[in-house]
């Protein structure tokens, strides 16, 4: 089974922003961010999945296309 492409990109994407307040959390309280860096390198799996199963690949300008059409899939 294929996993979407466009999936896996708004997932780790979407994963990746979440990951930010949390690190900085995590070093603000002085504490090891372990759960963040999981969650980064499953963001950037997902990524690197999506970019290198593309025909093509991703450019910055196509991910609102990509959010939109992820969304329209699951709401429609």
């Amino acid at each position: 089974m294929m996993f979407d492409t466009d999936l896996a990109m708004t997932l780790g994407v979407v994963l990746a922003v979440f990951a930010v307040p949390s690190i900085m959390s995590a070093f603000s309280d002085g504490r090891p961010p372990r759960a963040s860096a999981l969650t980064v390198v499953l963001a950037g799996g997902l990524i690197v999945y999506a970019v290198s199963n593309q025909p093509g690949g991703y450019k910055i300008e196509d991910l609102p296309d990509v959010f939109v059409r992820t969304v329209a899939k699951f709401i429609g």
